[in-house]
């Protein structure tokens, strides 16, 4: 395969692209490649090399623990569980939340054979062991595999009696957070209610 090709086809495997999206990007990086590629290979290698994942939260930064984890301002004991680093990015966005967060890296799912294990779960455990959180909000999407590994978390945390909450109004069912608009966002964290342990 030549090297045309090649880029073809890893721009191909990236998310919401296929072939012909890919063979587009392409064919404008070829069209601009004084200007464009040297400044794309720069910033890859930077990020390569500059960014690491948060051994707090999850988060991607250039410093460990990132920039909201060592934020001495939202040290106030709220802690937002989100699924993927992109949810945490919509909601720092919307300015709606001022707490710290935990990244899970994705949702139960019997059927893609994600278990507990394959999540950042033990982690979130332990770091309740640990830490002043007073309430812990679940803002999983609002899918089935969402709402099912929220329940599980909320399960998990009734032990350590604390306030645990889930985004509320404003999120429709099948949605996913980094679509929603600001204000739905806002609206959501202002109306979030408690969770309870099934029995």
């Amino acid at each position: 395969m030549s090297s045309l090709g090649e880029l073809i086809n890893i721009f191909s495997k990236l998310p919401s692209l296929g072939p012909r999206s890919a063979r587009r990007i392409v064919l404008y990086l070829l069209k601009n490649k004084e200007k464009i590629i040297p400044t794309l290979i720069t910033t890859i290698e930077n990020v390569k090399s500059e960014l690491s994942y948060c051994h707090l939260c999850g988060n991607v930064d250039v410093i460990n623990p990132c920039n909201i984890c060592a934020d001495d301002k939202r040290k106030n004991g709220k802690l937002c569980i989100v699924e993927d680093i992109g949810d945490l990015w919509a909601i720092e966005k919307s300015k709606a939340f001022n707490g710290t967060y935990h990244v899970l890296g994705g949702v139960l799912s019997a059927m893609d054979g994600v278990g507990p294990d394959q999540l950042n779960i033990v982690s979130l455990l332990k770091r309740l062991e640990s830490c002043s959180v007073k309430e812990v909000i679940i803002a999983t999407n609002a899918t089935t595999e969402g709402q099912i590994t929220g329940q599980y978390i909320a399960d998990e945390c009734a032990k350590f009696k604390i306030l645990i909450t889930r985004l509320a109004q404003g999120i429709p069912i099948g949605g996913e957070l980094d679509l929603l608009d600001y204000n739905t966002m806002s609206t959501a964290f202002t109306s979030r209610s408690e969770i309870k342990k099934i029995s």
